[in-house]
């Protein structure tokens, strides 16, 4: 078939393969290390039975006049690669930075550019070409939503501009009539969703433990599409088991969403454990430095795939250019950042479990949850994550805890390479009315970031010696930390 004149229903159907890729395929074979060369012939021609020897896809066409289907099943971006199947040969630290973001650019440019224009000009008056309207797609978009993809092993992925509107297209997915089940430990702005929208449009919601199979089994009606839940859990850090829980929910025809923004990929690949649906709040993880928003959707299933890529065009949720670059960037030191942030984690959790003030520490790992549930988050994850939540026994205590820290800054969110803290009750979860938490109210939820654990370690140490003090905390304004050797006479 000649060069990028694919018919469209071919080119929907086909297996989509990377085209940077396929140039390293075809260059010198560096794709397969098997050394197996029956195998990599045979990688080839299912390649070339795909999508021809080569395709620019900046010159396929979509002609109007004589088209066979709807508007609203033409593509709003280029064909992607379907990374559902992928074996990626690079380790995940080479996975995060190797990587073509715009392989059909003839200038070859090593980071992918900033396409910050709202239109594109259409060939004719009666053809598409492969972008019309940022909304619909845009190459910077498409270029993070690939590397998502890749990174998550999904089918597709894609960036919309909070984790809110990320989420709230998962809800899409359901109707009038339908029943979402959802973990009873969840983020409050998706609680507040839940309970003051999706319920309102007619979509009932029914609050379970996650953590308990037999309890969900019981919840499952058929009036169930969805089942919503997070691992480790946010801000109580309960492990659910994802396998277990996609087994369930296929066996009644239900799809599994997993908001997995405590586990990125670097740690956890949920589509691999049957999971149908990724949620991510790419403004922590992805993004590492805590200047940009947005959200991601990864999805297991191509026919799924192609709703959510409906609801991001029509309701117009996607991600704008400039956010998908400071992602693409943020991408290439995730494995870095969260490896060292780890590490911190885990020195700092030991010395909270033993500290007299701390009641109870909370994360996956030894001395922050039962050993059953570390066994199954070891079973499907690669690491610990870098969040920890704890208790004192005391509100006030808490408060005077985080308002005397200088280093762990009191803020919501967190993923970022500084170092975070805040009450969930008061901050990212006081949407959820008092009546309805079921967090306590003096839990404090970290952040570690990737500074020097001393340093850390030094910073909580002073923070709980002011707690237990009857001194007022040290004056800041919340911005500014002094030196440490200063805080003796603060």
């Amino acid at each position: 078939m000649a060069k990028g004149q694919l018919e469209f229903q071919e080119e929907v159907d086909a297996a989509r393969i990377e085209n940077a890729m396929w140039r390293s395929w075809k260059a010198d074979g560096s794709g397969d290390h098997s050394g197996d060369h029956s195998a990599k012939t045979e990688k080839l021609e299912r390649v070339r039975g795909s999508i021809g020897d080569s395709i620019d896809f900046s010159q396929i066409r979509y002609p109007q006049e004589t088209r066979r289907c709807r508007y609203d099943d033409l593509p709003t971006f280029p064909v992607r690669p379907n990374f559902a199947g992928f074996e990626n040969a690079l380790q995940p630290a080479s996975q995060c930075v190797v990587f073509d973001g715009c392989p059909e650019d003839p200038y070859h440019p090593s980071n992918t550019p900033i396409y910050q224009t709202s239109t594109f000009v259409q060939p004719s008056s009666s053809e598409f070409g492969p972008y019309d309207y940022t909304r619909s797609g845009n190459p910077t978009r498409t270029a993070l939503e690939k590397h998502v993809a890749m990174l998550e092993h999904a089918a597709a992925a894609f960036a919309f501009s909070s984790g809110m509107a990320a989420l709230h297209t998962v809800t899409r997915l359901l109707k009038q009539g339908d029943e979402i089940l959802v973990n009873e430990d969840i983020y409050g702005g998706m609680h507040r969703l839940l309970t003051q929208d999706c319920a309102h449009n007619g979509v009932q919601v029914t609050f379970v433990d996650t953590t308990n199979l037999t309890a969900v089994a019981k919840a499952i009606t058929p009036k169930t599409k969805i089942i919503h839940t997070e691992s480790p859990s946010n801000p109580r850090m309960k492990i659910s088991d994802l396998r277990k829980l996609a087994t369930l929910a296929h066996q009644h025809k239900v799809l599994l969403s997993v908001d997995s923004t405590m586990m990125p990929p670097v740690i956890c690949q949920p589509l691999l454990l049957g999971v149908d649906l990724v949620v991510h709040s790419a403004t922590k993880f992805f993004s590492g430095h805590a200047d940009c928003t947005g959200g991601l959707v990864c999805v297991r299933d191509p026919e799924l795939a192609h709703r959510v890529a409906f609801l991001q065009n029509a309701e117009g949720t996607a991600l704008a250019p400039f956010e998908c670059f400071l992602f693409l960037r943020g991408i290439k030191t995730m494995w870095l950042r969260v490896n060292r942030a780890q590490e911190n984690t885990v020195q700092i959790a030991k010395a909270l479990a033993k500290h007299p003030r701390i009641k109870e520490v909370f994360y996956p790992g030894p001395g922050g949850c039962s050993s059953e549930a570390l066994r199954i988050h070891n079973s499907q994850s690669s690491g610990c994550g870098c969040i920890i939540s704890f208790t004192t026994g005391s509100v006030s205590f808490s408060r005077r805890f985080l308002d005397a820290s200088r280093l762990f800054k009191t803020t919501v969110s967190f993923g970022s390479v500084n170092s975070l803290g805040e009450m969930p009750c008061t901050m990212s979860h006081a949407s959820i009315p008092a009546e309805e938490r079921t967090l306590p109210a003096d839990l404090v939820r970290l952040s570690v970031g990737i500074e020097d654990v001393r340093d850390l370690l030094q910073d909580l140490q002073r923070a709980l010696d002011f707690a237990s003090s009857q001194k007022p905390p040290p004056e800041h304004d919340g911005y500014d930390s002094p030196c440490p050797c200063c805080w003796e006479s603060s």
